[in-house]
């Protein structure tokens, strides 16, 4: 099979970390060229990375013929406008998380990839983790019965208020930032959208959320609860459990974590642990898009999803006034 040929437009530090590297892994993947608003680091990542061509501007690599596929990494607030350039210049598109700032936003894009006819994913990286479809398949199989109750939490340190994540402009703050994934995570496992969204959340003084806790009510007395923050001292905390009329699964499974991870079913008394073997999870998502391109795939992160995702989290964001 033809390597697809990629694009990264930026060189922020989730690409220079995670994604990349995962890129590098994937075995469908060809890196092309990277671009960014300073050549410099353009060039040193082709460098590091081995890109065949560096740009020093984001229009010149959409320009290039020879991409097929383009990475955003860019800030929240630029994803919709340079995902859109992407898609009207017929590469297929892998944005980050968020995917956009609104569900608005979020529909603009999909009806642009639409026109163009080319994919649009997420980057939910660690939604292709085999360790949440083992443990979505557990909750389909009925072994912990009808959901009651799921609890998830991303907490990590505080970070400088010069950071990006935390500037009003750029779309920053604790729930843009970290809360997608526990949010991501209850929509995917519960597989609806909630009847009720309820929040709080407390505040720098430049009106960016530092924690965030979300409550979603469903019908049938389901319950999601959801942590989110930017106030540890040090390390990080990713919490997840859910419990059923029948059971509980639990794990210790962290957001995108590779290796031999276990989780343990408990239903009706027995208690049983399993573990998987979990590859790296930028690679994984990586080459399910090309699988889209190659092969007629179609997204694992789909269309429906990632609309169900935003419109929730406007849904949050109005509830704590952000």
């Amino acid at each position: 099979m033809t390597k697809v040929r990629w694009g990264v437009l930026g060189t922020a530090g989730i690409a220079r970390s995670q994604t990349i590297p995962g890129m590098q892994m994937a075995d469908n993947c060809e890196l092309h060229a990277i671009a960014g608003r300073n050549p410099e680091k353009a060039r040193e990542f082709k460098t590091v990375f081995g890109f065949e061509k560096a740009y020093g501007c984001y229009e010149d690599l959409l320009a290039d013929p020879d991409i097929e596929a383009v990475y955003i990494p860019l800030p929240n607030h630029l994803h919709c406008e340079w995902t859109i350039r992407a898609l009207q210049a017929g590469k297929h598109v892998l944005c980050e998380k968020p995917l956009a700032v609104s569900e608005a936003e979020a529909t603009r894009m999909f009806e642009a990839a639409e026109k163009s006819g080319v994919f649009l994913m997420e980057a939910f990286a660690y939604l292709h983790s085999p360790i949440w479809a083992a443990i979505r398949a557990e909750l389909d199989s009925g072994i912990i019965g009808d959901i009651r109750y799921l609890d998830s939490a991303f907490i990590t340190g505080r970070r400088p208020d010069t950071d990006i994540r935390l500037r009003r402009e750029t779309c920053g703050g604790a729930f843009f930032d970290l809360g997608c994934y526990p949010l991501s995570l209850a929509l995917y496992l519960i597989g609806r959208k909630p009847r009720e969204v309820k929040a709080i959340a407390t505040f720098t003084d430049r009106k960016i959320d530092l924690f965030t806790s979300a409550l979603l009510l469903y019908e049938n007395d389901t319950v999601a609860t959801l942590d989110c923050g930017m106030t540890l001292p040090t390390g990080r905390i990713d919490r997840f459990c859910i419990h059923g009329t029948r059971g509980e699964i639990t794990s210790p499974v962290r957001f995108n974590e590779s290796g031999d991870i276990p989780y343990t079913v408990l239903s009706e008394g027995k208690s049983e642990t399993k573990t998987v073997s979990v590859p790296n999870n930028y690679s994984l998502e990586v080459e399910q898009l090309g699988r889209c391109i190659r092969e007629g795939q179609q997204p694992h992160v789909t269309r429906a999803f990632s609309l169900m995702t935003a419109r929730t989290t406007d849904r949050i964001l109005r509830a704590i006034d952000y």
